[in-house]
């Protein structure tokens, strides 16, 4: 019933509507489907930021709708709250990929430092929208949560200057790319009872940017499992330092 009621209001415009579907084809044939959501009345001349959320593996396909199960609604309504309207786009990951693979323990990424046609599509995508929309390109924010979030750690590897600040959620990187982007705003989020991805992965990523010289913050849950992103994004504060991460 609760399902029913949120999917009436979204159509009704209570909640916002549902990003727009999209599809993208790269230069090399990658094709990414998307969803795509706009500020409601965009002021003349104005700029705005573009959040890139990132989706975990049960949301991989390819009906361009599972990745709006989580993460989407909350940012878009939170920047809406705030007076923040923003640009998003969610693209989906094919079914027999991943953002950018983990190890098998789950712990931190495999392979962040080779080339990525999938992410490096992702990249293109957002080039592309930054160039056709009144988008801040100093604004580009990146979250995402479980693969979104080792996606995320990904992409601050491969295009650290790109990236204004990002929130990488129950997921992981590799240390040794820590000092590229020690300096961008980071801030993690993880359960401390996560059965899936270990809390390590994030406790490890968080001390080899301190070592870097950077200041990250982060969230530890206590006693929390995997979900540690529905709070995280009904957080008005987080979305405001996603953001803003400056203020």
């Amino acid at each position: 019933m609760r399902e029913l009621l949120i999917s009436m209001l979204m159509l009704t415009g209570t909640l916002g509507a549902a990003p727009e579907a999209r599809e993208w084809k790269a230069a090399d044939g990658t094709v990414l489907k998307y969803r795509w959501s706009a500020p409601a009345s965009p002021e003349p001349g104005k700029t705005y930021p573009l959040v890139l959320f990132l989706h975990g593996s049960g949301e991989r396909g390819d009906d361009n709708k599972a990745q709006l199960k989580h993460g989407v609604m909350p940012i878009i309504r939170g920047a809406e709250k705030l007076g923040k309207p923003v640009f998003l786009i969610a693209p989906q990951c094919p079914a027999d990929r991943w953002w950018s693979a983990p190890a098998p323990d789950r712990t931190a990424l495999t392979a962040a430092s080779q080339p990525n046609p999938l992410m490096e599509a992702v990249l293109g995508l957002v080039a592309d929208i930054q160039k056709n929309h009144p988008v801040d390109p100093k604004r580009l924010h990146v979250t995402g949560i479980s693969m979104g979030g080792f996606g995320t750690w990904d992409l601050l590897g491969r295009a650290p200057g790109r990236i204004a600040s990002a929130i990488p959620i129950c997921g992981g990187g590799d240390p040794a790319q820590a000092a590229m982007f020690k300096d961008v705003p980071v801030w993690a989020f993880h359960g401390a009872a996560d059965q899936v991805v270990p809390v390590s992965a994030t406790r490890s990523m968080i001390e080899a940017m301190e070592k870097a010289g950077g200041k990250p913050k982060v969230t530890y849950y206590p006693g929390v499992g995997h979900d540690s992103w529905t709070r995280t994004y009904d957080n008005p504060e987080v979305i405001r330092w996603l953001l803003e991460p400056a203020e």
